[in-house]
């Protein structure tokens, strides 16, 4: 079960793919993180510079992404964000989200599964959850709305 409304909300900023080809375990791309905002009731603040999300496009087509990033809370306190997810839908749609164009989210499949490491008093609650996350890819940005897996 998870929480009935999101508990943030992630903006993820993004540079361009980065296409390394086909390597023995599929399409390998790597897609660096250049900031955003994460706002909600549960946390608010920034995403910092320097995360990345890596991704292998599958034979079947579906691609596995690992993101790793930080996030700044507004009271300083700094969050490590571990998110593991698929995306995948059929190839058209794929290929428009490729090509960087507005693609409404019920016509692909985007989910991530969230952990958090923190320090942060304030924050600490984080680091004893899961959070499942529905994603909007954009044409240089990332969406998700977060929940905490109850």
């Amino acid at each position: 079960m998870l929480s009935p409304q999101p508990i943030f909300r992630v903006h993820a900023e993004l540079a361009d793919i980065l296409h390394f080809g086909r390597t023995p375990q599929g399409d390998r791309r790597v897609v660096n993180i250049l900031g955003g905002r994460v706002e909600g009731p549960k946390l608010k603040g920034r995403i910092l510079p320097g995360g990345a999300d890596l991704q292998i496009v599958r034979a079947d087509g579906v691609a596995d992404i690992s993101a790793s990033y930080a996030i700044e809370t507004e009271s300083g306190g700094r969050i490590l964000v571990s998110s593991n997810g698929l995306r995948h839908g059929p190839p058209d749609v794929m290929a428009r989200l490729t090509g960087g164009e507005a693609v409404d989210p019920k016509l692909y499949y985007f989910r991530t599964v969230m952990r958090f490491e923190t320090a942060d008093p304030a924050s600490d609650w984080l680091n004893r959850i899961l959070a499942l996350a529905r994603g909007t890819r954009e044409a240089r940005a990332v969406r998700l709305e977060v929940h905490e897996v109850l």
